[in-house]
């Protein structure tokens, strides 16, 4: 017996199971896949793969169903990310350059995800400790206040009341912003707020010191703000079809535990495969509530081409040259049953995260 016909029958036994949803036997492999050996040898090769702890048997007279194990075999061993068919994208095009703002664009990427899986579409917003910074205005408002207007490379706009004791000149405050602008763009907001005081403490800025030490305050207070993270969701309906009651409140209760899903998530789009997909399977997410529960996540970030687009993306959502950043911002995920359809799972959330780096990247001040 060779281990790689084993694990072909592996592999057609977890994609009967992900279609049928019902034990498979070795009477229905040997009809449906053309493994080129009889029932009986099918039949040994399932016992010694359950032996192995790939497949459980239910019931003694059922066939068997994969484990986390056989699951987690077919999904290392799916090489690239199947691309969705031309349908399916000029859908996702069409549905997201509808987008108004950057928020609109995660809500509809929640919505759309979570239609074309049937599982809970997870999204969340970029990071403002990962951002980099785009431009800053500087405006008075009051007689010893200004506004900030802060602008990131992934589109956030902030806004910070900077106090003062005595108002500078307009001209001394727009000069200052100009060195802002100019010394502090494609900075990390913390490195932004270093620079600040370093130019705060430079000849030629005494009058807007203390403007400048403000404003160095409010982008170090923004890089920390872990609030800032909003998570986008959609198709919690969605998992009253799929699962037992008994499964559904301690799932529920995951997905109300917002900080740990979005730690879990964050760390598998990082930590992702060469497709630039990270799937973690039932025990591996070390969350109890989602032990009968599969997450596939997804980085979107700056685009590896300066002049992306978000029109429909010329590369295949499988390349990973043409994938999302290295640098991924936040992420895009899908949380469903650990017999999920991984393959057109994973490829709908790489074609959404790709979607989310090209508007990023094109994107303007959030409106």
């Amino acid at each position: 017996m060779t281990q790689s016909r084993r694990m072909l029958v592996l592999r057609a036994v977890v994609e009967d199971y992900i279609r049928s949803q019902e034990p498979v036997g070795s009477t229905s492999l040997t009809k449906d896949h053309d493994l080129g050996v009889s029932s009986a040898t099918i039949r040994n090769d399932m016992a010694a793969l359950e032996d192995e702890g790939y497949l459980i048997q239910p019931h003694t007279s059922a066939g068997r169903v994969p484990t986390e194990k056989g699951y987690r075999y077919f999904v290392d061993r799916l090489a690239t990310v199947v691309p969705l068919n031309e349908a399916q994208r000029r859908g996702i095009n069409s549905f997201l350059s509808g987008s108004v703002s950057l928020k609109d664009a995660l809500q509809r990427s929640a919505r759309l995800l979570s239609e074309i899986t049937g599982q809970v579409a997870v999204v969340a917003s970029p990071s403002l400790a990962k951002a980099t910074l785009r431009h800053v205005e500087m405006v008075p408002v009051a007689m010893n206040t200004l506004l900030a207007v802060i602008i990131t490379d992934t589109g956030r706009v902030a806004q910070h009341g900077l106090a003062v004791d005595e108002m500078p000149v307009i001209d001394e405050v727009n000069h200052l912003s100009s060195a802002v602008n100019e010394q502090c763009d494609g900075l990390s907001l913390s490195k932004a707020g270093e620079k600040v005081r370093s130019i705060a403490d430079s000849t030629g800025y005494e009058d807007v010191r203390e403007v400048a030490k403000a404003l160095a305050d409010a982008f170090e207070s923004m890089a920390l703000d872990e609030r800032a993270n909003e998570l986008y969701m959609s198709g919690a309906s969605y998992l009253a079809h799929s699962r037992s009651l008994a499964d559904l409140a301690p799932l529920f209760d995951a997905l109300e535990e917002q900080v740990v899903l979005m730690k879990l998530m964050s760390n598998l789009s990082e930590e992702s495969n060469a497709s630039g997909v990270g799937v973690a399977i039932g025990s591996e997410s070390h969350t109890p509530g989602l032990l009968h529960a599969s997450v596939v996540s997804s980085g979107y970030g700056r685009s590896t081409n300066a002049s992306s687009r978000h029109d429909t993306p010329t590369q295949e959502e499988g390349s990973v040259t043409g994938g999302t950043s290295n640098d991924p911002v936040a992420f895009v995920g899908s949380i469903g049953p650990t017999h999920m359809d991984y393959a057109a799972t994973m490829a709908a959330v790489k074609a959404v995260a790709r979607y989310l780096t090209a508007f990023i990247s094109k994107s303007g001040p959030e409106s």
